[in-house]
């Protein structure tokens, strides 16, 4: 019973970082997973890890390195 425990803890737990949201430091743009950014071709429900490298803030145009968990 306590490995079942655990494991739902860790799904649980991973489900939050996925949804996290992550915000740029350079304009204070706050990307949220659930609203994804759909101007800029990112579906709902996208975690950030899983943006392609190639995309931009849609407020001030800086790299994804330029974002920090929130």
């Amino acid at each position: 019973m306590d490995s079942e425990i655990e494991t739902e803890d860790k799904t649980d737990s991973r489900r939050g970082d996925i949804m996290d949201k992550w915000v740029c430091i350079v304009c204070g743009y706050v990307y949220n997973p659930e609203e994804g950014d759909p101007d800029g071709g990112i579906d709902p429900g996208t975690a950030f890890e899983d943006i392609p490298e190639s995309w931009a803030c849609p407020l001030c145009g800086v790299s994804k390195e330029n974002f920090e968990r929130q």
